[in-house]
């Protein structure tokens, strides 16, 4: 079973499972056709986690995929362009960290692939060069990035080829990734992106628009295979990938939630929403004080991870009143005045199971919608913006260093019991990635949802969404109108967005029934995807 944001997508995984490939297999495909059809939320010039599960892998293993820093990109970098308090959202300066997922691809399907490598992107060719029908999601972020994609002269021409943002239905091509595709394709990861003319391309076009990355960026970069956290919930184990991921937060707040009983307070409540957002702003609190790459800041993360721990910050929420977010004070200090930041970005979210039981869960990114908004030279490739999320202020836990990985939101999440893989979920949305996450695994484990209803569920966020200024409570229109009420009277900054809300987030899932041999897949109707099985 496949499970992805993009029916396409989905199928390309389909159809690897089919041939007798491995759910990395899969995975690899799916990831790989999302860089075509989704290119606003995924691509080659982005970054990756995985987390692998069952059949042959050890335990649970993971994958960090993310660039670092360029080794050009220091403060003083910044300040010579122009740019000492923050680094621009978008553009070449934006563009200063190594793209990782293609290295990550390479790892998992060392290690667990079965089909060659070559036979993993015919989809995403096809798709690229002979173009594919726009959907809902991408045509809609068409119109809302007009403005950004009309700033970069390639960007346009790609994005905008009749002068004005594309519909539903009509087609996109692009015929420069599709070479890039079948480059990476035939000469394999190595020679085909990082090491050989597809990276020179890169690393020249990008110093002649003035970004830090060069090409001994890219030939040095590998990615790395990394020991996952967990922590446990209802008598399974969740596991998460460890910092420079927000993947600490997703599991203390299911530490907090597990002194409370859950299931009591229904699952479309006043006493279910306020708990779980007053969770969300005190894990918050402790990652946006800490959250940096760990080879830079000692973040004290056994301590975090702690059920002590939560017991004792589980005494801040009040059962019938809001804290201000800004009032939850972090349980440790990092020492540090910086302004805490508060992230916002752009992911895919995908899944996969094969017969041999082996279960893939992983995410893929550039950040913002259509990333730097800077395309590679005549490469095709959209560049992530992940780096512009480094703080310029040199106290600050997430400042810039050259070589150091960034703050990510972007966290795949693996549920395992009697050591075996029973849960593969996610979604995307920046700060709604951990609260999205405790709402599907309490609508799963607490309440008995299957899958597609856990997914389908009326959503929130507590935090900014995309170009808000505000960290406002979004809540579906669908919540019950005197649940919106009662949380407004409580003290929640509430805010109603669409029953439907993309900005919510696009999650998907794949559950495993390890004694009937049976999975249940399930996709989001916010995004443009589809559960596929045989």
């Amino acid at each position: 079973m496949v499970s992805s944001p993009h029916y396409l997508a989905s199928a390309s995984g389909q159809d690897a499972l089919r041939r007798g490939g491995s759910a990395v297999d899969a995975a690899i495909a799916i990831n790989a056709t999302l860089c075509v059809v989704y290119p606003h939320m995924a691509g080659l010039g982005g970054d990756a986690f995985w987390l692998i599960a069952g059949g042959a892998a050890r335990g649970v293993e993971a994958i960090e995929a993310s660039g670092p820093a360029a080794r050009l990109a220091t403060r003083e970098f910044y300040k010579a362009n122009g740019h000492d308090e923050q680094i621009p959202m978008r553009g070449p300066l934006a563009a200063l960290t190594a793209p990782g997922a293609v290295d990550g691809w390479r790892l998992a399907h060392e290690r667990h692939g079965k089909l060659p490598w070559k036979s993993l992107f015919a989809d995403a060719i096809e798709y690229a060069r002979n173009g594919m029908a726009i959907t809902r999601s991408l045509a809609d972020w068409l119109v809302t990035d007009a403005p950004i994609l009309d700033g970069d002269k390639d960007m346009a021409r790609i994005f905008l080829p009749k002068g004005r943002p594309q519909r539903d239905g009509e087609r996109l091509i692009q015929a420069d990734l599709a070479k890039t595709l079948a480059f990476l394709a035939e000469h394999g990861p190595r020679e085909g992106f990082y090491e050989g003319p597809i990276a020179k391309e890169m690393a020249r076009s990008l110093e002649a628009a003035g970004s830090p990355l060069r090409l001994e960026d890219l030939t040095n970069y590998r990615a790395r295979w990394s020991e996952p956290i967990s922590s446990r919930y209802r008598g399974c184990e969740v596991f998460q990938l460890p910092p420079s991921t927000q993947g600490f937060a997703a599991l203390q707040i299911l530490n907090l939630l597990e002194g409370y009983d859950v299931r009591s307070w229904g699952s479309d409540t006043v006493a279910y929403y306020h708990h779980l957002v007053e969770a969300i702003k005190i894990a918050f609190a402790d990652r946006d004080e800490w959250l940096s790459d760990p080879a830079h800041v000692d973040i004290p993360l056994a301590r975090f991870l702690s059920m002590d721990y939560a017991n004792e910050r589980r005494k801040l929420i009040d059962p019938v009143a809001a804290r201000p977010f800004e009032a939850i004070e972090p349980g440790i200090r990092h020492g540090s005045k910086a302004e805490r930041q508060a992230p916002t970005g752009d992911t895919v979210y995908f899944c996969a199971a094969d017969s041999d039981g082996l279960v893939v869960s992983n995410i893929q990114s550039i950040y913002h919608d259509f990333g730097a908004a800077v395309i590679a030279g005549d490469t095709g490739i959209v560049m992530q913006n992940r780096g512009s999320f480094f703080s310029l202020d040199r106290s600050h836990p997430n400042s810039l260093e050259p070589g150091k990985r960034t703050f990510h939101t972007i966290i795949p999440a693996m549920l395992m019991k009697d050591g075996k893989p029973v849960l593969a979920y996610g979604t995307m949305g920046g700060e709604g990635q951990p609260q999205t996450q405790a709402a599907m695994l309490t609508r799963i484990i607490d309440f008995g949802f299957n899958v597609q209803q856990a997914i389908e569920a009326p959503r929130w966020l507590m935090g900014r969404t995309w170009g808000t200024a505000s960290r406002d409570l979004a809540l579906e229109a669908r919540i019950p109108d005197e649940v919106r009420r009662e949380l407004r009277l409580r003290g929640h900054p509430v805010k109603t967005v669409d029953a439907w809300d993309g900005t919510l987030g696009h999650a998907q899932a794949i559950r495993i029934d390890q004694e009937r041999g049976i999975y249940e897949g399930g996709a989001d109707p916010r995004g443009d995807g589809i559960a596929l099985g045989f």
